[in-house]
């Protein structure tokens, strides 16, 4: 299978904040951006898969800097790794003040995809070529955080062992 680069799956969404998508602090809802989030890097899931994908984890979203209104959003995702059937999307989240173009990191998000094939069984997906500095160094570190997720994973699974649906009451 030949490989993609992060380019073929870039997904560039840009929006501007209004006063109806803040919170009490005036910043940006965090549910807001994680829907944002899941949106675009699932676009970019299916666009290195060109499979059906479901979501198997968000890793981590970080909100580094708050998101204004008056500001506008860019979010970038993209395939950083992949694995034999998954895929992780790595977004930034980019700030932009409109008035003085200054522009920050507000956010990063990894996210871990895994495609189907058209009987819902997880499907091989193609590798991964990274290209730019960041490109690279995230697919460099990309075994360390699947690790990281297998292990996160065997924890929850221990955990949802003891837990209950049943209600407590």
């Amino acid at each position: 299978m030949d490989g993609k680069t992060c380019r073929d799956s870039l997904v560039i969404r840009t929006s501007r904040i209004f006063p109806d998508a803040v919170n009490d602090h005036n910043t940006l809802f965090g549910g807001r951006l994680m829907s944002d989030i899941d949106m675009t890097a699932s676009i970019a899931a299916v666009r290195h898969t060109r499979t059906a994908v479901v979501t198997a984890s968000t890793d981590s979203v970080d909100f580094l800097s708050p998101i204004r209104p008056g500001h506008s959003m860019c979010l970038e995702s993209y395939v950083s790794w992949t694995g034999r059937t998954s895929v992780e999307v790595f977004t930034k989240v980019i700030a932009e003040d409109l008035k003085t173009g200054e522009r920050t990191v507000a956010a990063t998000a990894f996210l871990t995809f895994v495609a189907l094939d058209d009987d819902g069984r997880p499907a091989p997906v193609p590798p991964v070529v990274p290209e730019s500095v960041e490109e690279v160094f995230l697919h460099e570190t990309g075994d360390l955080r699947a690790e990281q997720r297998r292990d996160h994973r065997r924890q929850s699974q221990d955990l949802a062992r003891v837990l209950t649906a049943d209600r407590p009451w």
